[in-house]
């Protein structure tokens, strides 16, 4: 009985935060004003018409390649601990920190697998590497 208890409470600490955090994603995206409008379909229509590349890369992508090297050469904690660290010392950071660290946990979990993926989750930008986990985990 305990055993079966212990069980499904983990269950639940693992996946009421995703789906809450997943329905509080749709909610926001299935309002009127997330569609798109005509101005942002002009907006992609003229992007597509760049013959240049980009010659620097936007900050978080250099962070989020970082941090994913790190995780390979150390592991998830590190990168997690190292994220969180990046963020508070760079805030104009702190608007990519969730889809940062949903890679970090689709990554943990390509590397380490989903249950030693998931031991190394903490509450680093809500519980986005949880829930990249768990993507990943439901995928696989």
């Amino acid at each position: 009985m305990t055993h079966t208890a212990r069980r499904i409470g983990r269950t639940l600490a693992l996946v009421l935060p995703v789906v809450l955090v997943l329905s509080g994603t749709l909610a926001v995206t299935s309002v009127p004003w997330a569609g798109r409008s005509s101005e942002s379909r002009m907006l992609t229509a003229s992007s597509e018409n760049v013959s240049a590349p980009a010659k620097s890369r936007a900050p978080q992508d250099v962070l989020r390649d970082r941090l994913l090297a790190e995780l390979q050469e150390k592991d998830p904690g590190v990168a997690l601990t190292s994220l969180q660290r990046e963020v508070e010392a760079r805030p104009s950071l702190a608007g990519h920190c969730m889809s940062i660290a949903k890679a970090l946990g689709r990554a943990a979990v390509a590397y380490y697998g989903p249950t030693r993926a998931q031991s190394f989750s903490r509450p680093v930008c809500d519980t986005s590497f949880a829930a990249g986990v768990y993507q990943q985990a439901q995928s696989s």
